[in-house]
């Protein structure tokens, strides 16, 4: 064992100091999800996600969202996208299936990016720039509190600083709030500021870098019918269209409304209760 202070502390920086990422092998597959403690991309051989068919009651934000991705993918002007709004109306179901309806087309990439991983973003994007690849990088249910400093990352998403954000990456991103912080924190915010117009303009103003705003919105009860009748006619569970609404208007009171994933869980309930299995 060395006794020289010097190599031991040289050997103590090399412990503490995550090696460098190795070269991606981006074309180990269409999907890979960032993490940190060491860097990696860890490739997704199958994805979790629904056919974009079976996404009922929200047209407008899947043709917006799919014409903004194929553009992409083609190489030409794109925005990042904000989807934001209800929950369980399936914002990250759709931007999985556009994915993958997408890169059927016209090949892209996705890159998961965890919220409290946006600290390293510098880091993702260096490696996405490098690439031949384009990336849609999706970062779900992102939201800030008063005190958060992440969003300050996420400007270099948004923004790119000096380099500006890379020509081959676009962010899409999943938000239960339109601005990204609650309500109440940013009137407190303004009631106690000096300058009450610029004390949360930083943070409000992130969702403003946007260049789409997808809404989603509670969904009536023919859409949440709809969206049933769609997983049983792909899957082939029968059942009358009365039992069905019957069953199904049952199972919403229970749960206390109705969305996109009230009706998938009701409709895992039917399939098992007929004796469905579901593909993995």
């Amino acid at each position: 064992m060395t006794t020289d202070p010097l190599i031991r502390i040289a050997d103590a920086l090399e412990r503490i100091s995550p090696a460098p990422l190795a070269t991606p092998d981006f074309d180990a597959a269409d999907a890979f999800v960032w993490h940190v403690d060491p860097d990696r991309l860890e490739p997704v051989p199958r994805v979790n996600r629904v056919d974009i068919d079976l996404l009922i009651g929200i047209d407008r934000a899947r043709d917006t969202l799919v014409a903004n991705t194929a553009q992409f993918a083609r190489g030409l002007p794109a925005n990042n996208a904000l989807l934001w709004g209800a929950r369980g109306m399936g914002k990250s179901s759709l931007v999985k299936a556009v994915h993958a309806a997408v890169n059927a087309q016209t090949p892209v990439k996705i890159v998961e990016l965890q919220r409290e991983d946006l600290p390293s973003v510098g880091r993702l994007l260096a490696h996405l720039r490098e690439s031949s690849h384009r990336f849609v990088l999706f970062c779900d249910d992102l939201s800030f509190s008063h005190d958060d400093q992440h969003y300050k990352s996420l400007k270099a998403v948004l923004d790119g600083g000096i380099e500006g954000r890379p020509e081959n990456v676009v962010l899409y991103a999943t938000s239960n709030r339109r601005h990204l912080m609650p309500r109440d924190m940013i009137e407190n915010e303004r009631s106690t500021a000096i300058s009450p117009s610029e004390a949360t303009e930083e943070k409000v103003s992130l969702s403003d870098r946007f260049g789409l705003w997808l809404g989603f919105h509670p969904c009536s009860q023919d859409d949440y019918l709809a969206m049933i009748r769609g997983y049983c006619d792909t899957h082939g569970v029968t059942i009358s269209d009365d039992d069905l609404r019957a069953e199904a208007i049952e199972w919403q009171a229970t749960r206390g409304g109705r969305s996109g994933r009230v009706a998938w869980q009701f409709f895992l309930d039917l399939a098992g209760r007929h004796g469905v299995k579901l593909p993995q």
